[in-house]
């Protein structure tokens, strides 16, 4: 993880990829190695548009894909490609600027505004009823595993990389929230209506959010989300949150989406079952 080697392995592949970005006005910032074989993460730049920064993330996408091809390569935002390796994550950093240009996240110190506390709050309370659209898929709940880096749990903390909200140290005048839920396989347009829907409702409940969480939310006692497919759906279908702010068709059709994707799955006997059930019943 984090090795030059890997990237310098494959400095023609991410070059292509900066050329083709910066042809598309798709603003990507540096690249790393991730802990997964072939496993990349490329930033994209902070933007003050959710809907350019949405569009870029999905031209983004089929960047990678076109030019993997190009070099007889396959590139995948699948959540869990494979079940011994380190899922895709599409992590979303946050934070919101005044008529004035000021950071209203940033109290001058490492805490953070009381505006900051309220959005986390807010968060807190839509993360079960937004997983489906954090984790739209059957192959997303693969990634939520205990020591993956993907968060198990509704909490949130300081530096704190096992958390579902990260608050990055730093410098106060960036004060941010990381959203880590959502997978790299989520549609980015659903992911930043979601979030910006429980940093509203933050804003208007204006209530703390629980104590910011210190250690492993692996070892903590902290409310779990909904980390199957079916809870998801189930928590979705309930939603208080969202109810307000996403209209009452575009919940409906996402429903009925879903429940047929399911179907389809569940119609599918994997040759794994019957490997272990054909002979043995």
């Amino acid at each position: 993880v984090l090795t030059v080697d890997d990237l310098n392995d494959h400095d023609t592949l991410l070059n292509d990829i900066y050329d083709c970005c910066s042809v598309q006005n798709v603003e990507a910032d540096a690249a790393i190695s991730e802990s997964g074989s072939g496993q990349f993460e490329i930033n994209l730049l902070h933007g003050s548009d959710c809907l350019k920064v949405a569009d870029d993330a999905v031209f983004f996408k089929q960047i990678i894909k076109g030019v993997a091809r190009k070099h007889a390569l396959a590139g995948s935002f699948m959540a869990k490609p494979y079940a011994d390796r380190p899922g895709n994550g599409m992590h979303v950093h946050l934070s919101i600027l005044d008529r004035e240009g000021q950071n209203i996240f940033d109290d001058n110190g490492d805490k953070g505004s009381r505006l900051m506390q309220h959005a986390v709050a807010g968060l807190l309370a839509s993360l079960p009823e937004s997983m489906l659209i954090f984790a739209p898929h059957n192959n997303s709940y693969r990634r939520f595993a205990i020591e993956s880096h993907a968060p198990t749990a509704a909490c949130w903390g300081y530096e704190n990389r096992t958390a579902a909200l990260r608050i990055p140290l730093g410098d106060p005048q960036n004060r941010r929230i990381e959203h880590r839920v959502a997978g790299a396989d989520a549609n980015p347009y659903l992911v930043l209506a979601a979030i910006l829907a429980g940093v509203l409702a933050g804003f208007d409940e204006a209530k703390a959010p629980p104590p910011a969480l210190e250690g492993s939310a692996y070892d903590a006692v902290l409310p779990t989300l909904p980390i199957t497919w079916q809870a998801a759906q189930d928590c979705f279908k309930k939603a208080a949150v969202l109810s307000d702010f996403l209209p009452v068709v575009f919940r409906q059709m996402m429903l009925d989406c879903k429940v047929q994707e399911m179907l389809r799955f569940a119609s599918d006997i994997s040759a794994f079952e019957y490997q272990t059930y054909l002979d043995q019943t």
